[in-house]
């Protein structure tokens, strides 16, 4: 749509503020222009290039050094995905499939583990990433927030926020000293990769925070030295896949719900307003490891998104490669407003019209929200023949659209790219399979048409060249168009989906060179008559590429491959790229066991922990009358378990304890008495109607057992009422809200308790606060790999163990994936799901997610290359929880091979310090 001058002034940051904005050289960056911008070739692939570069805007497109961008970006967390090698792998992907930008996240929380203290290196190494992004030629959207939602704990707030004096997301001054500090500590890496500088490629920086806050955040990043336009949290949104809730329907059933036709129907929704997308899909969800999920998710974050956890390409990519190569590459799509007319022949189909003013081009959105396909005329568009469009999805008819030196009258499946390589052009249509694809092209003089594949045919009257062919599993087929109205031969390419995302369009200093054949393309090097591919394979599969003159010669991942000059002027290879190799894992065997929570008995030292003494709390959460302030942020216990240890004397009287607590989606609580279990609460499992519940409150009570109260004939004794609480994660609004117990009541008696509290130590200055909580074993290092572990007992998997408390189990296996496969490894955990436990995972001392065995839907953990060392040994812990109910596992514990290529990028093993 024509976007309001509201959210255009958003975009540049001078809503009601007159501030002013400035671009490089001092040249204002702004939405008004002194003359209208025409429809021409966008700007080339950018990179760092040292030189100065306007970003302006109208209400078209964007307009980069007064070229027209229409901005096509895919959503990512790099904290999602804590193996900086494994970035590479995605930009990669991201600029093959089509995107031209990425949109980043920044979540304070992961940067910063105190007030003031800020860490970009290793795992966090932000200025690592923009500069992966700019070589590998892809636009970056900076949003560091504060506040930035993502499904992740506090929203990105951090959790040290919850201990101070302030209200977040308010203009407290308290807030926005905190706040104002975080963005400048980012603004100060952004600074390095400003587009407008020729530094990197930030082209926009994307605030989100409350109302009233912004003004204040624009001012301070302006004042950072940041010059690229600014924009608001509500111009640009994720709408692609869904999260899944603890007890959800699983990823798998996600991307079924949002599938390639989904795909489809959103992002043309947008292009139907008339204007660029405003919506961006998941491009990679990656994994919520550690602490950071919020109480909405659980460990996984696939979303259902274009690449999953894995980083695997699925079959909804289709849907965004193909209309990503489209708005690249056809510049028409840059400049589109609302055009009268537009209707269907039959009226379950929805029409939307548009118009490039500038070159007369219509593209026409079709939609189908029915439940079956149907195919229907379009008199309005003057095409005459049925175009269908399947259930519950859409589609593009493009009519007088110039592709190359030739006009299309119309197709009936849309073009998803033009170009100019070597001396012909070439246009491709693409479509569903199974699809009957027609394309008309005006031709005064008739044409000599070739077909060089068998299946197209056509034909030619009234100074129109009609050509048909079908879509299917074939591959591509061509025809070859010479002479007529133009000198310029065209090639024209058809294929399914299948077909389409093995086709890669590239962008260099020699010309543009299409590629046909491999899993994956991922550069593209001209040097002298050969042109240098890397990428990937996953079956074998031949190779063909189109280019500039004077090519003679390719090579694969640096391999001669010998080829021909085929009918099309390709270079043909004359045998198959070979395939991956299958990829052997081990068993998980050799198992030691160790339990522990000695934090229950009543000996345990405690000394060192805080004394739990204050009477007044920066929480939101009221603190109970007569009782002292319990919540763990207080104490500076932000993440992962938290331990209580009351001590008291006089339990003769005593019939039961209520424990009031307060966690985020499935917390729980367990309790002793004098060593002996009291009994365990959960919180339940979440329906359709609590799923986004942020904070959950519950009190467990348990009685008092006859044999640990005292004889009425001894003195009183001291017991010890322990308490462990899995407080879980926080919600974004309800940053403030207590985490941990809140409250202690006594029946029978009312004795004085002295409470004292231990959760995470100092946080692992390798892999942060998020990593570890205050379990026993992690305060002792039990998940480190080089913790000691000979002195455990041996045990075999499955187990049955029934005990309430911690139980922890370690082993070590070694792989041997060949150095050009990119394998991605899962770990796999089953069991009886009438089995009450939880397990955290532990891989060489990185907490890569919590499975929770009778809730789900989670089995699978991914293991992310760098962090596991594909060539070489590695060390797996589970910290198991068990409430003694139920026997508990672990159950079947073992590696899957999740994908494999052969290709990949060279992955630098992530530092894992072993104490």
């Amino acid at each position: 749509m024509e976007l309001s001058r509201r959210t255009f002034s958003a975009l540049a940051g001078t809503a009601a503020l007159g501030l002013a904005l400035t671009g490089s050289g001092g040249t204002p960056t702004s939405a008004g222009t002194s003359r209208t911008v025409p429809t021409g070739p966008p700007p080339p692939v950018p990179h760092a290039d040292g030189a100065r570069h306007q970003v302006r805007f109208d209400r078209y497109s964007l307009l980069v050094d007064g070229r027209r961008l229409v901005l096509w970006p895919g959503e990512t967390h790099p904290f999602r995905l804590p193996s900086p090698s494994l970035w590479r792998d995605v930009l990669q992907k991201l600029r093959a499939h089509g995107f031209n930008a990425v949109r980043v996240s920044v979540a304070w929380n992961y940067h910063s583990p105190a007030p003031g203290a800020y860490d970009f290196t290793g795992v966090r190494d932000l200025g690592l990433f923009l500069r992966m992004a700019a070589a590998t030629g892809l636009y970056v959207v900076l949003r560091p927030g504060p506040f930035v939602g993502a499904d992740v704990d506090g929203g990105g707030l951090p959790g040290w926020l919850a201990a101070t004096q302030c209200r977040p997301r308010t203009a407290d001054p308290a807030y926005l000293r905190h706040a104002g500090q975080w963005l400048s500590a980012v603004n100060a890496v952004a600074a390095r990769h400003l587009f407008t500088r020729g530094r990197g490629t930030v082209l926009l920086y994307q605030l989100d925070d409350a109302d009233d806050v912004l003004p204040h955040l624009r001012r301070r990043v302006r004042a950072d030295g940041i010059d690229v336009p600014l924009v608001d949290r509500g111009l640009l949104r994720v709408d692609d896949g869904l999260p899944d809730p603890w007890g959800g329907q699983g990823y798998a059933r996600v991307r079924q719900v949002r599938d390639a036709a989904y795909e489809r129907r959103a992002r043309l929704a947008d292009l139907a307003e008339g204007g660029t997308p405003r919506t961006l899909p998941m491009a990679f969800g990656g994994t919520s490891w550690g602490w950071l999920p919020a109480p909405d998710v659980y460990t996984s974050y696939d979303y259902g998104a274009a690449l999953d956890e894995a980083r695997r390409q699925t079959p909804k990519l289709a849907a965004l490669h193909e209309l990503g190569h489209l708005l690249r590459s056809v510049p028409d799509f840059a400049r589109l407003e609302r055009a009268a007319g537009g209707r269907a022949a039959d009226r379950r189909i929805t029409v939307r019209r548009l118009a490039n003013p500038d070159t007369g081009a219509r593209v026409h959105v079709l939609r189908n929200d029915s439940a079956e396909a149907v195919s229907t005329t379009l008199p309005d568009a003057g095409v005459d023949v049925p175009v269908t469009v399947p259930a519950r999805d859409a589609t593009l008819l493009v009519t007088r659209l110039a592709l190359g030196q030739r006009r299309l009258a119309y197709s009936t499946v849309p073009p998803m790219l033009s170009l100019r390589a070597g001396r012909q052009d070439i246009a491709v249509f693409t479509g569903r399979a199974g699809q009957m694809a027609q394309v008309v092209l005006d031709c005064e003089e008739q044409p000599v048409t070739t077909r060089l594949d068998r299946e197209p045919a056509w034909s030619y009257a009234d100074g129109r060249l009609t050509v048909t062919s079908p879509l299917g599993p074939g591959g591509l087929n061509r025809v070859l168009v010479e002479g007529g109205d133009s000198e310029t031969p065209m090639l024209l390419l058809f294929g399914d989906d299948a077909t389409a995302v093995r086709l890669w369009p590239c962008e260099t200093p020699s010309g543009a060179l299409l590629v046909y054949g491999p899993a994956l393309l991922r550069s593209l090097t001209v040097r002298g008559s050969t042109v240098h591919l890397t990428g990937d394979t996953i079956p074998e599969t031949g190779l063909e590429v189109w280019g500039p003159p004077g090519l003679t010669a390719v090579t694969w991942n640096g391999r001669p491959v010998p080829t021909r000059i085929s009918a099309t002027g390709s270079l043909l290879a004359l045998r198959m790229l070979p395939g991956v190799p299958p990829v052997t894992l081990p068993a998980l065997d050799g198992w030691r066991r160790r339990a522990e929570n000695p934090e229950s008995e009543p000996g345990f030292d405690d000394s060192g922990w805080p004394v739990a003494d204050r009477r007044s709390s920066y929480s939101t959460t009221p603190v109970p009358d007569g009782q002292p302030v319990l919540f763990a942020d207080d104490y500076g216990f932000h993440y992962g378990d938290v331990w209580y240890r009351g001590a008291f004397t006089g339990a003769r009287e005593l019939t039961s304890v209520s424990l009031a607590y307060r966690t985020g989606t499935q917390g729980l609580l367990m309790a002793w008495l004098d060593g002996q279990p009291l009994g365990t609460h959960r919180m339940p499992v979440p329906d359709g109607g609590t799923a986004g519940k942020g904070t959950w409150t519950a009190t467990a009570a348990f009685a008092i057992p006859e044999r640990l109260r005292e004889d009425r004939d001894e003195e009183p004794r001291r017991h010890v009422l322990s308490v462990l609480v899995r407080p879980m994660q926080r919600d974004g609004a309800e940053v403030k809200a207590a985490r941990g117990l809140s409250s202690v009541r006594f029946e029978g008696a009312d004795p004085e308790v002295r409470w004292r509290v231990q959760g995470a130590r100092a946080a692992d200055p390798v892999r942060g606060p998020l990593n570890h909580g205050g379990l026993y074993g992690e305060r002792e290092g039990w998940h480190l790999p080089g913790y000691d572990d000979g002195d455990w007992e041996p045990a075999a998997l499955p187990r049955a163990d029934r005990r309430q408390g911690v139980t922890w189990y370690r082993t070590g296996f070694r792989l041997s994936v060949p150095g050009d496969v990119d394998a991605s490894v899962g770990l796999v955990l089953d069991d009886d799901p009438r089995r009450a436990y939880r397990a955290q995972i532990f891989l060489n001392g990185w907490n890569l997610g919590q499975y929770v065995n009778d809730v789900g839907p989670q089995h699978t953990f991914v293991l992310p290359n760098g962090i596991l060392r594909t060539r070489g040994e590695n060390t797996l812990a589970l910290a198991v929880l068990s409430d003694g109910t139920t026997p508990a596992g672990p159950g079947t514990v073992r590696l899957t091979l999740l994908g494999s290529a052969a290709g990949g990028v060279p992955v630098e093993p992530v530092d894992s310090p072993g104490r």
